[in-house]
């Protein structure tokens, strides 16, 4: 035979291997129970739904009750056993008075994600300690109560899985989401090593990467600086197609993820390419970041003190066209905004 179709065969086989080891080593999660923070909407909802139909019981977690209400009764309407929640993730008691609920009434916490969090838009000259300090205390201290919540009973038990959703802000510092950024690149170091640490007892850290999520949270972005401006091109960006990925398909991604055992997972092309490309030139990234930034608009002196507001009232001209349909679109779709009432 000759020396190609051995190695061609060779390849066929080791596929064969490597998928059929993946599917004896699916984790399956029918019964298992899962909380998710930031639950009430867009990723966190979408995700509860994904576990939910998976034949997983599902606590959605947030702090306003009325989104909760809204996620808990879209859940149940798809046939999703859920509870919810309300808690604040940068509560360190709340946290764990909550974990501890539900191992008491629904059973052992299999699977907790770690998704809440929020976003400040503008200039780094804007931005004060305090928005540091705020995107800190919810992205990062959040996870941190969870996972502290949550590990002690899963090393007992020697399973189950945290999943700690970053971003590409995590990977890449982009421009204009200074606190964001900072934030999420602690959430990611912090959870790679956690997983390392983890793995002696059973428990799977899975750490992800997602890129920009159409999902319609741009409105409820916390914008400084030119407001109106900011707005309007963060709404841009993420919702057009090409640079954004829907929050179903991320949803499927990361449930994948959760049931085969994976450590790391970047979601979405773009991310994964410019990821790539700062792992090889991380100079010409941040050159070229540069770059785009003289594009996006300065700060103005006294804009630093000014509180931090909405996108959403501040979006104006194409911020409000076909342009940015989709992300309205999502926005409806993901509890982003309530449903109008009926007369």
């Amino acid at each position: 035979m000759r020396p190609g179709r051995l190695l061609f065969l060779g390849g066929i086989a080791a596929g064969a291997a490597w998928a059929l080891v993946r599917q004896l080593g699916r984790i399956d999660l029918t019964g298992r129970v899962a909380v998710v923070t930031g639950g009430s909407r867009v990723l966190g909802l979408v995700l509860a739904r994904a576990l939910g139909r998976r034949g997983m019981r599902v606590v959605v977690c947030a702090r306003d009750e009325e989104e909760l209400e809204r996620a808990r009764a879209s859940l149940t309407a798809a046939g999703v056993e859920a509870t919810a929640l309300p808690v604040d993730v940068t509560d360190g008691e709340g946290m764990a008075g909550m974990i501890a609920d539900v191992e008491e009434n629904l059973g052992p916490v299999d699977v907790l994600v770690n998704n809440a969090g929020i976003i400040q838009v503008g200039p780094s000259e804007t931005m004060t300690e305090a928005d540091y300090r705020r995107a800190m205390d919810v992205m990062f201290w959040g996870a941190l109560n969870g996972a502290e919540a949550v590990l002690p009973r899963m090393r007992s038990r020697r399973r189950g899985t945290l999943v700690n959703i970053t971003s590409i802000g995590a990977a890449v510092g982009i421009p204009h989401l200074a606190p964001y950024d900072a934030a999420k690149f602690a959430l990611r170091g912090w959870s790679e090593a956690l997983g390392a640490e983890q793995a002696r007892y059973g428990i799977a850290v899975v750490t992800v990467v997602p890129g920009l999520m159409r999902t319609g949270s741009f409105g409820h972005a916390l914008v400084k600086g030119k407001r109106y401006a900011e707005a309007s091109l963060f709404s841009l960006m993420a919702s057009l197609p090409l640079l954004t990925v829907s929050a179903e398909r991320a949803a499927h991604r990361i449930v994948r993820a959760i049931e085969h055992g994976e450590r790391f997972v970047v979601v979405g092309l773009p991310a994964k390419l410019l990821r790539i490309v700062h792992s090889l030139a991380p100079g010409a990234v941040v050159r070229g970041l540069g770059i785009a930034n003289r594009l996006l608009p300065p700060a103005d002196e006294g804009e630093r003190d000014a509180m931090p507001l909405p996108g959403e009232i501040f979006r104006r001209g194409l911020a409000r066209s076909i342009l940015t349909a989709l992300g309205d679109r999502a926005a409806k779709k993901y509890n982003e905004e309530p449903e109008p009432e009926s007369a």
